[in-house]
């Protein structure tokens, strides 16, 4: 979320007294390197827990043995402040729009396992999906629909059983789990609050999005784990679900500077980020073992299918079905031409130099700590 302009004091050595800074709340500070470049300042919605929870972002902090946050007179620390919330709770979302005052909102929160959603379908909807109309809402009743840029992270999970290819801003939905249509619904709130309060509020349909800082238990990061493990001899093996699901994979980094992108424009529209380059399961995991010196070859049909090391024999790959989703999405590709045209927006990292980034990090993270 970011804030309306506000008189802060310069840091240390500057002469620009009483500068303007735009404040920004997000709770994904991921986007903080595009924030940040465009001196803005930036606050979270962080959820309780009985245990930190905020490790992928303790390289922004001040002091991260303390979790101290930056300062507004740091030069070189990152300018953002933490506040205890959450998307189920319009009470807290109203007392921290409120106080903060922002300029742009990014909402990136949810419940963003696909598989995880059928199991946990009503949380799903209730954070993914109504948490957004929370939010939205929020900002209404503080007053700001002429005054706050509202991006929302919407999804290629929309498309789901495709009816074209490539996906664009026209193709019709039809999403395929508990996740893909809590976003729908996500998605049309955004429209709607969008044209009936003439709210600048745009939804940002990317495809599917990594970098080294991804969860764990996502495919792609589950990959380049394992094979920095077993390539440090930590793991001889590790299973996954359907290797033939294909995707539209690009790095974080060029989408997260497409999301401020679309808030920059003078009018609110939607927009498809994705690269155009489709790759399966089944590449990834073989230019991920490639990187460190080993092919693998695949044995077997199904369930019954293995990926097994040419150069040592060893099985490294196994297939096991409680990772199969009730009903699957095939392939996912986008057309991003609409973002080309109107903010000249185009993917720089290629897919091989994502999946190099991240196995090469999870060799460096595995190499200092082995259990992490």
């Amino acid at each position: 979320i970011c804030s309306t302009a506000i008189s802060v004091f310069p840091p240390p050595g500057n002469t620009e007294i009483g500068r303007r800074r735009k404040v920004c709340i997000n709770n994904m500070l991921t986007i903080k390197r595009v924030l940040f470049k465009d001196d803005m300042k930036v606050h979270g919605i962080l959820r309780r827990s009985s245990s930190f929870n905020t490790g992928r972002i303790e390289h922004l902090y001040q002091n991260p043995q303390t979790h101290t946050e930056g300062s507004e007179y740091a030069v070189y620390t990152v300018d953002m402040k933490l506040h205890y919330g959450d998307l189920t709770d319009s009470t807290c979302l109203v007392k921290i729009i409120n106080m903060v005052k922002p300029t742009e909102i990014y909402n990136l929160g949810a419940q963003s396992h696909v598989k995880i959603s059928f199991e946990l379908a009503e949380y799903t909807a209730n954070v993914d999906g109504v948490g957004t109309l929370r939010l939205l809402d929020a900002v209404k009743t503080c007053g700001l629909t002429n005054t706050v840029k509202f991006y929302q992270a919407s999804t290629s999970e929309l498309y789901g059983k495709v009816h074209e290819i490539p996906q664009t801003e026209t193709t019709p939905f039809y999403p395929r789990s508990p996740y893909g249509a809590a976003k729908l619904y996500a998605y049309w709130i955004v429209v709607n609050f969008r044209e009936a309060y003439n709210m600048f509020a745009v939804n940002g349909i990317l495809f599917n999005h990594e970098s080294p800082r991804r969860g764990a238990n996502f495919v792609t990061r589950k990959i380049s784990r394992s094979v920095a493990k077993i390539h440090l001899g930590q793991l001889e093996n590790f299973s996954l679900g359907n290797l033939d699901s294909k995707r539209d994979w690009g790095h974080a980094k060029d989408y997260v500077e497409a999301m401020w992108l679309m808030l920059q424009q003078e009018v609110p529209e939607d927009f498809v980020i994705a690269t155009g380059d489709v790759h399966s399961v089944r590449d990834f995991v073989e230019k991920a073992f490639r990187h460190v010196g080993k092919t693998i070859v695949w044995e077997g049909k199904d369930e019954q299918e293995i990926g097994r090391c040419q150069e040592t024999g060893v099985i490294h790959v196994k297939v096991d079905p409680k990772y199969f989703r009730p009903t699957e999405v095939d392939y996912l590709q986008g057309d991003s031409t609409k973002a080309y045209q109107r903010f000249g927006w185009k993917t720089k990292v290629t897919f091989e130099e994502l999946v190099k980034e991240m196995v090469d990090e999870d060799i460096k993270l595995m190499k200092n700590n082995p259990n992490a």
